[in-house]
């Protein structure tokens, strides 16, 4: 059944203004999942405010793109 959340989903780096970003959790037929956000200036700064360094966004960006070859494993498909 499609739908508009179709595999494969992939990640794009959005530009950055200011030392902050995100990366961009994409379908295969382009609509945007999801939106993971960091501050990458200063690490310091970044771990006082509560806001993910650009390593990190940039890995749970890509654990997020890989959910449905879990899911689809996981059902036997």
């Amino acid at each position: 059944m499609a739908t508009r959340f179709n595999p494969p989903w992939t990640v794009v780096e959005t530009e950055s203004v200011l030392d902050t970003g995100s990366f961009k959790v994409v379908s295969k037929g382009g609509m945007a999942i999801a939106y993971v956000y960091y501050d990458d200036g200063d690490p310091v700064r970044a771990n006082t405010t509560g806001h993910m360094t650009r390593d990190e966004a940039r890995r749970i960006a890509a654990n997020i793109a890989k959910l449905p070859a879990l899911l689809g494993a996981e059902q036997g498909e």
